[in-house]
């Protein structure tokens, strides 16, 4: 710098130094420049000459900048196999607004970038920047402009460059509306393709709205550009559909760097990212009502078979929206009752294979009785929003996604999710090391039709009360339930008037030990004594069964066998103490000579006793082997049991622990057609042809009986044996030997 330039540049520092007290408070004025006639009384007080840069010299931006500018989208759909090819500088078409006195434009144009149109509601910084830059940069244009109503067409910009715009608009005082309404002209102008990139000084208001706006259909990047002025670049580029996109973070911040606006802004990214996390598992592309209106999954109007589409519903940006899936039934599986049905599922619940897995849904609409379903996955955030206000905001967006069948004045049901309880109670509730929240409640139920038949034979009342064992884990899936014994009398209510829930006393509050509510656990106590009993008769000492139960759950199906069948000497092999504890206090478990628990794992158990017989051990093989043990969480299509019960080597040792004449005993519960056809096929593989089966009325349950004896079974031989089970049951006075019957002649050979 010459002598001349350097005098001059210290006689701007000393009349800079010494005027500070007439210079405009910038900070208050940016909080005031909401106000046309304020931003112009700024402008005019900085003077003309004043074009310093709040946010980033040029040198500090150039780099970046450009490189941003000039790299083609990744976003877009290739062409002839290759990707799309950059827009060239002088045709990009860049939007500048709230330019005030800034440089950047001109930066930009002498660049090579010259389709810049810069806006601001301010006259005074129009006319003058205009007047500076008409002859040097002619195609530069200008206009006066209130930026959150830009008065251009959709789609016409390749890149907006906002030179603190947003922070500007964002004044506390004001809340988040003029940002949001200028945040939606951004969405609203860009290309697909087209690049938002925003110099802001990222406080927590700024970057929660550009998280939240900018969520579904955007891919965002953080750059540092200024540490003295804690300056940050945030570059958000416009995808074709609403696919979420990991945000990233292209520098490394610190607090010595950025001071607490590190913190905050590390706290939205962390609030962001675990809103990302519950809405990226399991699908990338979310389609808003906007994009299958415009035809990005085809004419929804029209019904086709097996479509599947994972949408957003509401206003991604806002509070109100919700994840959902479309599904159109196939024709087939008619006749219908709705043109469309919904499924609000309880964020509890989500992750269910019934509800999160492709096949699940397809198992849904089979069922629903619609020709298309939309099935709306709650969040932590709208999960506690009352049903009623849901449905109400729900309705005339479901209606945009109606077949063309259903009119204006179609009703569509809202279809819910329940255990069918009329009132519940808890009366107890534990938290283990290995199973989480346990929960023991009382409920009675609004429809006891799955239970009619046999409830009249125990009892004429029909406002029965069940005690419940129930892991949250499971999604709040009931384990398992007792029918309380020695219920105080009340009213007969007739069906559709109200009932009172009357909570028995302690002394007549007892677990009814004698009835099995659960069908399965009839089903298995059928095929023990049909088959181990009749069948092949003993092979244990003094005509005893050794028998293990793998999973306690209540305890009710081995005090069951206990009661009413003597000659077993039970077993019951539960990892978890605390299950063990909540049997024994809530459903009256008890143990004796003939029934005792052992703590530990089923798996090893089963391992420890088939390798006993190889090494020829005296201990006595297992004459009756049961697995009754639920899946510790419903993101499997196998409800029951755990994966790990039906793995070839589990079989293997099964069949291994078992006597000659042994019988191992499974409950399979699938959703799924496909994993239930893989459990056959390995238990043929390790039983061969020696294998039972009898599948209850849900289509969700049955249970499996295997021989260690190969030879096959035929249905005559089944047969006999049915008659000798119900010859030998006839003087059981008791109801249930009626239901052990019935059952023993529906098992037949699994082929």
């Amino acid at each position: 710098m010459g002598r001349k330039k350097k005098q001059q540049h210290k006689q701007s520092q000393e009349k800079s130094s010494t005027a500070g007290e007439n210079q405009p408070d910038s900070s208050k004025s940016v909080g005031d420049c909401t106000s046309g006639e304020n931003w112009d009384e700024f402008l005019n007080e900085i003077g003309s000459d004043d074009s310093s840069e709040s946010y980033a010299e040029w040198p500090q931006l150039e780099s970046l900048l450009t490189e941003q500018l000039s790299s083609p989208s990744l976003l877009l759909p290739d062409t002839a196999g290759e990707a799309p090819p950059a827009v060239q500088a002088a045709e990009m078409a860049i939007l500048v607004p709230k330019c005030g006195k800034s440089e950047l434009s001109e930066h930009l144009y002498d660049a090579g970038f010259t389709n810049i149109t810069n806006l601001d509601f301010s006259k005074v910084a129009i006319a003058h920047m205009l007047r500076r830059n008409l002859s040097e940069r002619p195609m530069m244009k200008w206009r006066v402009m209130d930026i959150t109503r830009i008065q251009f067409e959709d789609k016409t910009i390749d890149a907006i460059i906002d030179n603190g715009g947003l922070d500007a608009l964002m004044v506390p005082e004001l809340g988040s509306g003029l940002g949001r309404r200028y945040l939606s002209e951004v969405k609203r102008l860009l290309k697909p393709g087209g690049k938002y990139i925003c110099l802001t000084l990222a406080e927590s208001r700024v970057s929660d709205i550009l998280f939240s706006m900018f969520r579904f259909g955007w891919k965002m990047s953080l750059h540092t550009i200024s540490k003295e002025l804690q300056t940050l670049m945030v570059v958000i580029e416009k995808d074709i559909c609403a696919s979420i996109h990991e945000i990233s973070v292209m520098d490394e911040y610190s607090v010595e760097s950025h001071g607490n606006q590190v913190c905050e802004l590390y706290n939205a990214l962390e609030r962001e990212r675990k809103f990302q996390s519950e809405y990226c598992s399991g699908c990338d592309v979310l389609y808003s009502l906007k994009d299958l209106k415009l035809g990005a999954k085809g004419n929804l109007k029209e019904l086709e078979e097996g479509r599947r589409i994972n949408l957003i519903l509401g206003e991604p940006e806002g509070s109100k929206f919700y994840k959902g899936v479309l599904i159109d039934a196939q024709q087939n599986s008619g006749p219908f009752l709705y043109h469309i049905a919904v499924l609000p599922v309880p964020h509890i619940r989500v992750d269910d294979w019934i509800f999160s897995s492709e096949e699940g849904q397809k198992n849904l609409i089979a069922n629903s009785k619609a020709s298309r379903l939309l099935i709306i996955l709650l969040d932590s955030s709208n999960s506690c929003v009352p049903k009623e206000l849901i449905q109400k905001y729900l309705t005339p967006l479901v209606r945009r996604l109606a077949p063309r069948e259903c009119d204006d004045s179609d009703t569509f049901p809202f279809m819910h999710i329940n255990d069918g309880t009329y009132q519940r109670e808890v009366v107890h509730q534990v938290t283990s090391a290995l199973a989480g929240t346990i929960v023991v409640d009382e409920a009675i139920y609004l429809d006891l039709d799955q239970y009619d038949e046999d409830l009249d034979l125990v009892s004429d009342h029909r406002d029965l009360i069940f005690r419940r064992l129930t892991f949250e884990r499971s999604a709040n899936m009931v384990q398992s339930e007792a029918l309380l014994a020695g219920q105080i009398e009340g009213k007969k209510v007739k069906k559709g008037k109200q009932r009172s829930y009357c909570r028995p006393s302690r002394s007549y509050g007892k677990v009814d030990h004698n009835y099995l509510v659960r069908p399965y656990h009839n089903v298995i106590i059928s095929g023990l004594m049909l088959i181990s009993l009749h069948l092949k008769g003993s092979s244990s000492t003094e005509c005893m069964f050794e028998t293990v139960v793998i999973g306690i759950g209540a305890g009710l199906l081995p005090m069951f066998m206990k009661n009413w069948i003597p000659n077993l000497n039970i077993e019951v092999v539960e990892l978890d103490q605390v299950v063990l504890d909540v049997a024994k206090e809530h459903f009256g478990f008890k143990e004796d000579e003939k029934l005792r628990v052992r703590i530990t794992d089923g798996i090893q158990f089963v391992r420890d006793k088939a390798d006993s017989g190889a090494e020829g051990e005296s201990t006595s093989k297992l004459d009756i082997l049961i697995v009754d043990k639920d899946a510790p969480n419903l993101s499997s299509a196998l409800i029951c049991p755990a994966a790990d019960f039906v793995e070839e080597s589990f079989l293997q040792n099964a069949k291994n622990s078992l006597s000659e004449e042994g019988l191992f005993i499974i409950r399979l519960a699938s959703r799924s057609p496909a994993a239930t056809t893989a459990v056959y096929s390995t238990l043929k593989k390790v039983f061969g042809k020696s294998l039972l089966y009898l599948k209850l009325d849900d289509d969700v349950n049955e249970v499996i009986f295997a021989l260690k004896n190969e030879s096959p079974i035929t249905e005559e031989d089944l047969s006999k044996a049915c008659d000798e089970l119900e010859r030998s049951l006839e003087l059981v006075t008791r109801k249930w030997g009626k239901r052990v019957i019935k059952a023993s002649k529906l098992i037949q050979p699994l082929r």
